[in-house]
């Protein structure tokens, strides 16, 4: 989407234009962009701010605060690793550090070929489970060091089906 198509222009303004009579349309537009295009670069910013009058600074704003926005795409496979004090306190760190070192990409990133990306994350309200990985939704619990190679092999598995 780096350089935003006709298509996708279009589809920005219907989403925007769905929002139109909302006091406060800002965070639906950017969620429904980031659920079908999987993150929100600063080219559909501006359309957004052209669309609705809020400011490109402040759409930044929101979009760089909530963690579930991005501004660049996403792998296939989102690993969220909590690290809350309740997560982090059984070992969340050394967890999130096995799947930085098997894959080869630090938290934020994504690997090359587009298949997994490292989110950590604050809390996901998981704290009885801790230490808790979430992966596209699936949450995996009192998830240890041992078990992030078999958890990537999963994952890996189901792309060679």
């Amino acid at each position: 989407m780096s350089h935003l198509s006709e298509a996708a222009a279009k589809q920005i303004n219907e989403i925007c234009d769905r929002y139109a009579s909302e006091r406060t349309p800002l965070m639906m537009i950017l969620s429904d962009i980031q659920k079908e295009y999987g993150y929100i670069p600063l080219e559909v910013q501006e359309l957004v701010s052209e669309r609705t009058g809020i400011p490109v600074a402040e759409i930044y704003g929101v979009v760089t605060f909530y963690s579930f926005f991005s501004l660049t795409p996403k792998g296939k496979y989102v690993i969220g690793c909590c690290l809350g004090t309740a997560c982090y306190v059984k070992g969340a760190q050394q967890v999130i550090d096995k799947f930085s070192e098997i894959l080869g990409i630090k938290a934020g990133e994504t690997t090359a070929d587009g298949m997994f990306t490292i989110d950590a994350l604050r809390c996901i309200g998981a704290c009885g489970i801790a230490p808790a990985v979430s992966i596209n939704g699936k949450v995996y619990p009192k998830v240890s060091v041992s078990a992030v190679s078999g958890i990537i092999d999963e994952y890996r598995a189901k792309e060679n089906n």
